[in-house]
């Protein structure tokens, strides 16, 4: 169950027209109405409403999932290929109760060289696509079919698929002798996570996801019952800010749960010039800076949502649609995330699927800069200094998330010396999360691409260039997908990751 304690209840009117209007948009929520978000957004959203259902819906698949852990339970290692929401959703539950599962949301070589030592004898690949034809995901399925065939196994006894059923995957997958999951196609990714792209990957690790399916079967019927901790949430978020929140999962047995709701609030309000960005911290005594409303699940901040793992997927589910009534957007569409893939296509076609030359200005210690300045901290220092008085910065570092960590903690220190608010994001999988945001959302961001050299690479069946030429591609397609609507952005190419990491903290430490 989820309870909520918000420091200025006291200041929730309940009276106000944004109250009776959250209210409003929650009684007709309970009946599925696609008309809450506004004549535009009816059509998106009626076929984009299911979500409401999968506490009770995926109960259907139980029978399936233990069917398919029995078949596939001497398999120790289990790798999922996925982005977004086929993703997020997943790691958070492998990690809250404990279980092994490699998540490759990512085309960075060095991330996919984790990997390569496995036993592929003793090796399941999940791919999970609602659309079936994300770059990223394609190309890890492809990658991985040729690394079974050429063990001599059968690829068919190793894989298998969740995606929308008559998908180009689906189709494909079935074609091959695949096992395929068919998930509901009326719900959006980022709403999924209570379907097969979030169950799945857990009951083939051992998880009993009924217990998920239980906490937010319970949390439903109690909004249903007493819609007030929702209507508090979603009103503290509209009016508690006026952009920006922090958001940490420390203590709270949930590890990765910020970064889940991140995609989910980021990605559902970021457009129309409106939206609320979450700002994800490492530690809940991390540096945010700007006017913001804190957030977490334990403890002391703004407002503090408790409540199990079920219970939280379900409950920011329901108050990110509330949130999308009150700020007048429509929560399930995402018209901006398209501008980067075709930008990253583009590249692709222009380099002929080779990586063209860095085409840096200058080289400051193990870090390639690509503005002219007399040096990289002189460079930082403009940059920062020429963002906007109220917006924010965003760190996107193109890295494995594994191996280069250490790059986390230039968020908290550049919010510290800027007095900004600064998001940290994984590419390419923010792309599909915070990316929106950045397009769609208030137009008062820069941004700082970290991007890095590769010791290993790998290539693409059935494409002509290889992983490292791809994430290079999604990199610079995305900054000139920002640069072409007005928005600042320096890139920052590492020649050695360790010193260059470790160059840029001082650096920033400095400033």
């Amino acid at each position: 169950m989820i309870t909520v304690e918000y420091k200025n209840e006291k200041e929730v009117d309940t009276n106000s027209s944004l109250y009776k209007k959250l209210l409003d948009a929650h009684l007709r929520l309970i009946k599925k109405e696609n008309t809450i978000w506004g004549h535009d957004a009816a059509a998106e959203a009626s076929v984009r409403m299911d979500w409401i259902d999968l506490p009770t819906q995926s109960r259907a698949l139980l029978a399936q999932l233990d069917a398919l852990f029995a078949k596939h339970k001497q398999l120790s290692k289990v790798i999922l290929c996925g982005m977004g929401g086929s993703s997020l959703g997943p790691e958070v539950i492998a990690q809250s109760f404990g279980k092994e599962l490699f998540v490759l949301d990512s085309t960075d070589p060095q991330y996919i060289s984790h990997v390569m030592n496995s036993d592929w004898s003793k090796t399941l690949v999940i791919v999970g696509s609602k659309s079936g034809s994300t770059i990223e995901t394609a190309s890890q399925k492809s990658f991985f079919e040729e690394i079974f065939e050429k063990a001599g196994l059968n690829k068919s006894e190793h894989m298998i698929i969740v995606t929308d059923p008559d998908s180009p995957l689906d189709v494909a997958s079935r074609e091959a002798g695949l096992t395929v999951v068919n998930a509901n196609p009326n719900v959006g990714g980022r709403f999924s996570v209570l379907g097969a792209f979030g169950l799945v990957p857990a009951a083939l690790i051992g998880i009993d996801v009924s217990v998920i399916l239980d906490s937010a079967s319970d949390t439903k019927e109690s909004l249903i019952n007493d819609p007030y901790p929702a209507l508090v949430a979603a009103y503290a978020l509209i009016t508690g800010t006026e952009q920006y929140f922090s958001i940490s999962d420390e203590n709270s047995d949930m590890p990765g749960l910020s970064d889940w709701i991140e995609q989910l609030v980021a990605e559902s309000t970021g457009k129309n010039g409106v939206g609320r960005l979450p700002v994800v911290l490492n530690r809940g005594t991390d540096d945010v800076a700007g006017n913001h409303l804190s957030v977490s699940f334990t403890g002391k901040s703004d407002l503090v949502i408790t409540g199990d793992l079920g219970s939280q997927f379900f409950f920011w589910e329901w108050i990110t649609a509330l949130i999308g009534a009150g700020l007048s957007i429509d929560p399930f569409s995402q018209p901006n995330v398209q501008e980067s893939k075709l930008a990253s296509g583009l590249l692709l076609d222009q380099w002929n699927n080779s990586l063209p030359a860095l085409g840096n200005k200058g080289i400051d210690g193990s870090i390639a800069y690509f503005q002219d300045s007399p040096s990289l901290e002189t460079l930082i220092s403009s940059f920062l200094q020429s963002m906007d008085s109220d917006g924010y910065l965003g760190v996107m570092a193109y890295l494995d998330r594994h191996d280069d960590a250490d790059i986390k903690e230039l968020r908290n220190i550049l919010a510290s010396k800027t007095s900004k608010p600064v998001t940290f994001g994984w590419g390419p999988r923010f792309l599909h999360s915070t990316g929106q945001f950045h397009k769609g959302g208030q137009n008062n961001g820069s941004f700082l691409q970290i991007t890095a050299e590769c010791e290993e690479d790998y290539e693409i069946p059935g494409k002509k260039f290889s992983f490292g030429t791809l994430i290079m591609a999604q990199a610079i397609g995305d900054q000139n997908a920002l640069e072409s609507r007005g928005i600042k952005t320096m890139r920052l190419h590492l020649m050695d990751r360790r010193a260059g990491i470790k160059q840029l903290l001082e650096i920033a430490g400095k400033l």
